[in-house]
């Protein structure tokens, strides 16, 4: 069963009610209890959130943002960080709106790297032994994260944290293969929070609670018996 309970300090809590406010406020959260989305990875859910959303309302994002570097710097200090790697793409935007506000350089990491010219898979100026913070859109796995880190780390940057504007929070794998890896994953909002959020703004009918629930609460089997895949853990990523 996935678990909502975890221990959060003042900002971190402070962070997820807005986050979780502003992006149902933007649309950016969309629920379908009756016909569940079914993702690419197989699984079957009836919600669905599109960070993307985020960079077209510029005072949502600000609140966001403003919230992301406070928790940066609680969590790790910006003073421990030399450089904001943003991956590709999703997490462009992110990263640069953090970069500014923290006054950092920024690079960009892609998928796979570029077919021609230099062969990179890093743009930016990254220096050996630069201390980068991945940062993305979303986190559900976790597993999307793992192909940037190893090439931070291939390039010889230092990377032991990631993060997120929104986690999932429901797949315990999205922090297990990162910390195999030696990386905390960091977030602002949960699907738990989005929940309690669109219960308490009345986003969601109640259908819609009862099942996004129920789907929070097992989303494994929840995913099966909806049409979609009943996924298995993981493997492990060796160290190296």
């Amino acid at each position: 069963m996935a678990s909502k309970k975890v221990t959060r300090s003042k900002v971190e809590a402070a962070a997820a009610r807005e986050t979780a406010r502003l992006l149902l406020e933007i649309e950016a959260v969309h629920c379908r209890p009756d016909q569940p989305y079914i993702f690419t990875s197989g699984r079957a859910s009836p919600v669905y959130i599109d960070c993307r959303k985020i960079i077209g309302f510029p005072e949502a994002r600000t609140k966001i943002m403003a919230h992301a570097h406070k928790l940066i710097d609680e969590k790790i200090k910006w003073s421990k960080i030399d450089v904001v790697a943003g991956g590709e793409t999703a997490g462009i935007p992110f990263a640069a709106w953090m970069a500014d506000k923290a006054k950092k350089p920024m690079v960009y990491v892609r998928k796979q790297p570029k077919g021609f010219g230099r062969m990179a898979q890093i743009e930016g100026d990254l220096k050996k032994n630069q201390r980068a913070l991945l940062v993305e859109d979303l986190a559900t796995d976790g597993g999307s994260k793992i192909n940037f880190i190893e090439a931070l780390r291939k390039a010889e940057a230092r990377c032991t944290d990631a993060f997120v504007v929104f986690h999932y929070g429901i797949f315990p794998q999205s922090i297990e293969a990162l910390a195999v890896l030696g990386v905390k994953l960091h977030g602002l909002a949960t699907w738990w929070d989005v929940l309690e959020a669109a219960e308490k703004y009345k986003y969601f009918d109640q259908k819609g609670l009862d099942t996004t629930r129920a789907f929070l609460e097992k989303p494994e089997e929840w995913s099966a018996a909806n049409g979609g895949a009943k996924m298995r853990p993981a493997p492990a990523v060796a160290r190296g």
